[in-house]
């Protein structure tokens, strides 16, 4: 069995400035997706599933069909795409919403739009982070193992210091996990940064507690998850009791996090919280991006990467 990528490319980076997903970040004009998706494929991965908005679809397709032309799985067997879009009028029939809302309804319901497409275990990642090829096979080791599993779900977790910019504060979901690893909640924490005493510190968005100091090692949350299919049928029925709730709010957002949490409450599923050494980057800011090139360019330097990467 072969599990399938699913990114999510549907979002515009506001603090960015642009479209981060199509930025040439590698010394070819590599995308981070280009090398999410190399160390996927390397990892045993046979399927990406994009989710994308309709007004950058075509692009997208042409961006894939040109750089991915000849991409083989590790079998040798084609490295199969497939693209499905994310719109706000995508959404169960019959439940009224607010006719004014203009963005979709966030990255649970982007995950959604893949029901009809995806029939395997199978990873979620954001498309403008780098997740580092460790993930990647721990991820997949753990979509194999659990083929004929049910309501059974994970998180890759990033050591907290391994995921923060140098160019502002971040925000980031702190993993509480019970002694067997199993996902007990996720605190958002915002305004994270270290501070010059070599501490990092951040606001704890759940108590109203500021200017705590964190665990530096803690798991957090860079939206990397494992769910065997059963998760959509789930999902579907939480997103109607969501717009049942918020559907008339304008800039409410169903996230994934939150599914997950209905799913553990409700004793409907488990999550397995794994860790990864890898250390996560991303264009968090416009700022982040020379560190970014920068950071590319040593990997290839190292040979962990060719180049051109395809």
């Amino acid at each position: 069995m072969k599990p399938t990528l699913l990114v999510l490319a549907a979002g515009m980076g506001s603090r960015y400035g642009g479209l981060k997903q199509m930025d040439g970040l590698g010394p070819h004009e590599e995308t981070i997706i280009d090398y999410s998706i190399y160390d996927a494929v390397h990892a045993g991965f046979g399927k990406v599933v994009y989710i994308v908005r309709e007004y950058f679809l075509e692009d997208m397709k042409a961006l894939v069909a040109r750089k991915y032309a000849g991409v083989k799985c590790v079998d040798g067997s084609p490295l199969e795409f497939v693209f499905v879009t994310q719109e706000l009028n995508k959404i169960p029939a019959g439940i009224p919403v607010n006719p004014d809302r203009e963005k979709p309804w966030g990255t649970a319901h982007a995950v959604l739009m893949a029901k009809d497409v995806i029939h395997e275990p199978f990873a979620v990642i954001n498309g403008d982070d780098y997740y580092g090829r460790d993930s990647f096979y721990v991820l997949a080791d753990w979509c194999r193992a659990h083929e004929h599993s049910k309501g059974q779900y994970c998180i890759v977790g990033f050591e907290l210091d391994n995921t923060l910019s140098e160019n502002g504060s971040v925000s980031r979901g702190i993993c509480y996990y019970d002694a067997k690893q199993n996902l007990t909640g996720i605190a958002e924490h915002l305004d994270i940064a270290k501070e010059a005493d070599g501490k990092v510190y951040g606001n704890n968005s759940v108590n109203g507690a500021t200017h705590v100091e964190l665990d530096s090692k803690a798991l957090c949350s860079m939206n990397m998850w494992g769910f065997t299919p059963d998760y959509f049928t789930a999902s579907e029925e939480c997103f109607k009791g969501f717009l049942k709730d918020y559907g008339m709010e304008l800039k409410k957002e169903f996230y994934i996090p939150f599914v997950v949490d209905v799913m553990i409450k409700s004793g409907k599923a488990s999550c397995e919280v794994l860790s990864s050494p890898s250390r996560w980057f991303g264009v968090t800011y416009k700022e982040d991006r020379p560190g970014v090139v920068a950071k590319f360019a040593e990997l290839v330097k190292e040979g962990v990467y060719p180049s051109p990467l395809y």
